[in-house]
């Protein structure tokens, strides 16, 4: 089964914020969404879908496993209670959310328990998250080669990480790129205004068709339902080897997010 290419992230959404934003993209079309232990929403992802009537098999859940659950007697557990949260006797992707190393639990013994949790039945696909290529390689070897769906991990026109994602592509394993616009940073960026006015989108809906184009998957997040629905049209947006060569420009290594003692070292 594969990954969604376009789905809706809930990072920082939290209470009737998340339950309006889920709905209004349920509303829209979605039907791929993006939650994790540690944002706290996971209920009222729940809600939103319960009260949307869109059929749980036509939606494709991801949430991700927060660092303090990752020994094996807890993984399982609280992967049970996230399902609990989220109303449903399974989600579609379940994800490891940072490597933490040195946190005191072994890579090998994390992801054995996901994997284990996949064969209860508890996810459909297992993948990681803010995974190095050393660290993916312990995961694939931990796993097997082919069990692991994705490395969702940041990227943007001002973080490409080729290196990783080439690494990735040759592995099989589905890229899903978070944090797409840089937190808005991109927006105000002169090459992706010229390309936006040439089609005549806005630069959000540039920077989601380069990823897309590459092959990612991406879940951009959004209270109002406005951008919601203009962040889909990407999808129908071209660039052309042009544009793709200039965004390839703007790499700067221009990473948002890089917690101590949860990131690894980068690639």
């Amino acid at each position: 089964m594969s990954i969604p290419s376009f789905g809706v992230g809930t990072f920082r959404l939290t209470g009737q914020t998340v339950i309006d934003s889920v709905r209004n993209a349920l509303e829209l079309g979605y039907r791929h969404i993006d939650t994790a232990q540690v944002y706290g929403n996971e209920a009222e992802v729940g809600q939103a879908i319960a009260e949307s009537g869109v059929a749980r098999d036509a939606l494709f859940l991801t949430t991700k496993i927060w660092v303090d659950h990752y020994a094996r007697d807890k993984l399982i557990p609280s992967l049970r209670q996230s399902l609990d949260k989220l109303r449903t006797d399974r989600v579609d992707l379940a994800l490891i959310h940072w490597p933490a190393p040195g946190n005191g639990v072994a890579l090998a013994e994390f992801m054995t328990a996901l994997a284990e949790a996949r064969a209860l039945g508890l996810t459909r696909q297992i993948g990681v998250s803010n995974f190095n290529i050393a660290l993916t390689r312990e995961a694939i070897a931990a796993v097997g080669e082919g069990e692991i769906a994705t490395n969702q991990i940041e990227l943007s026109p001002y973080l490409q990480s080729r290196k990783l994602t080439a690494f990735l592509q040759e592995q099989g394993i589905a890229v899903t790129s978070y944090m797409t616009l840089a937190y808005g940073k991109v927006l105000k960026d002169p090459v992706l205004m010229r390309i936006a006015d040439k089609h005549q989108a806005t630069v959000a809906q540039v920077a989601l068709a380069w990823a897309l184009q590459l092959g990612y998957a991406v879940i951009p997040s959004s209270t109002r339902r406005e951008n919601l629905a203009s962040n889909l049209l990407a999808r129908d947006l071209r660039l052309d080897a042009d544009d793709m060569a200039q965004i390839a420009t703007l790499e700067r290594n221009g990473r948002e997010v890089d917690p101590a003692g949860l990131a690894p070292a980068w690639d």
